[in-house]
């Protein structure tokens, strides 16, 4: 049997590997991916900052070594979701079972002036990377955070980054010449999580961090340092950090694969409208935040009914909606949030901020590390 993975990010890595801790080498599972590493979004924010260095978060996707799984890096020409095949630089792969898993590609070119020299996006691994140098060197000013468009993956991160850069300009002493504002076309910062957001928001007031709800920034004048808001208003800046565009990836666009923009799957068991053929992670509309912790919930129960296949049988593993999420509060605290989004109705839970969950997430990390990669790992303070 052969099982055909199209991306190595959260759900990728976890398919992977509940599949071959259910089969080792009795089943060929093919992991393809186009980067050599994989990095952690909140690893992103820690290189950002200034607070680990960037080698010390790549996991070189060389060290997942697990039975019956083969990683291949080459870039993805086509899908042909109908025969299970995929047309790569490596070549065609052939699949019995085929999963797409590529995630949510950033689109920086849909916001005009962006790349033009009118802000710095920090979400790809290179941008957020690259942001490093470029807050390392800001003298003060007015920072505008900026999404772009919605949905976007992992929601929390621009309060995040608010308030981690309110601390970073603390520390170089240039807060009292510098203003942060934060914009994105949501009520709340966190919509799933009214506590989560109700504590943000007050952060926010406590930090003197505007926050601008129900704001869509749409263009960027890189001459005037001016960002224009959906509506028609401005926004003025000096350095504006920006959450691009999300799309489908162009390769499952032209696949046939999406409806509205991204594959429609059974959002109990991720099947899609094509026989044997999978669907998890940010390319996949399920009903809950794009993020690498619900990926891993969707990669899960997936493997399970891939895995009740292969054996004859059939699975009546669902999937509940349930993930939890980190926050940086900044000042060394962090807070939990825990959401579950299938049921009755949307629970969320809030738990801190404090301290003390600050070895909770370094351990939530350390353990996905152990799981697929087969090493310990904690990031290298810079």
């Amino acid at each position: 049997m052969r099982v055909l993975v199209l991306g190595a990010g959260f759900g990728g890595l976890e398919l992977s590997t509940c599949l071959s801790d259910a089969f080792g080498d009795d089943v060929e599972v093919t992991l393809v991916d186009r980067n050599d590493a994989f990095v952690f979004g909140f690893s992103k924010l820690d290189v950002m900052f200034g607070r680990a260095l960037p080698d010390a978060v790549r996991h070189p996707y060389r060290d997942a070594v697990k039975p019956g799984v083969h990683f291949v890096q080459t870039e993805i020409r086509s899908i042909d979701p109908a025969v299970k095949r995929v047309e790569t630089d490596d070549g065609t792969f052939d699949a019995d079972l085929l999963v797409v898993a590529l995630g949510a590609d950033l689109d920086p070119h849909a916001t005009p002036g962006l790349t033009e020299g009118g802000g710095h996006e920090f979400y790809t691994v290179g941008g957020a990377f690259a942001a490093r140098d470029v807050l390392a060197e800001f003298q003060g000013g007015r920072v505008v955070i900026g999404v772009l468009s919605t949905p976007f993956k992992c929601p929390p991160a621009p309060s995040e980054t608010a308030l981690m850069l309110h601390d970073q300009l603390v520390e170089r002493g240039l807060r009292d010449r510098s203003e942060i504002a934060l914009a994105m076309d949501f009520g709340r910062p966190i919509p799933p999580s009214p506590d989560a957001s109700a504590a943000l928001v007050e952060a926010f007031e406590a930090r003197n961090i505007e926050w601008h709800p129900r704001t869509e920034i749409s263009e960027l004048d890189p001459a005037r340092n001016v960002a224009t808001v959906r509506d028609g208003g401005e926004m003025a800046y000096d350095l504006l950090l920006a959450v691009p565009v999300h799309r489908a990836p162009a390769v499952v666009v032209d696949a046939g694969l999406t409806t509205d923009g991204w594959i429609q799957v059974d959002p109990l068991t991720f099947e899609t409208s094509f026989d044997g053929v999978y669907a998890i992670g940010d390319v996949a509309a399920v009903g809950t935040p794009r993020a690498g912790v619900f990926a891993e919930g969707h990669a899960a129960v997936a493997a399970d009914h891939i895995a009740a296949r292969i054996r004859g049988e059939t699975s009546d593993v669902q999937y509940g909606g349930r993930g939890i999420c980190y926050l940086e509060f900044g000042k060394g605290r962090l807070a939990m949030v825990d959401v579950t989004f299938f049921g009755d109705k949307r629970v969320g839970q809030l738990v801190g901020p404090s301290e003390s969950l600050v070895a909770e997430k370094a351990e939530f990390g350390s353990s996905r590390i152990r799981r697929w990669f087969g090493r310990e790992w904690a990031a290298v303070p810079a």
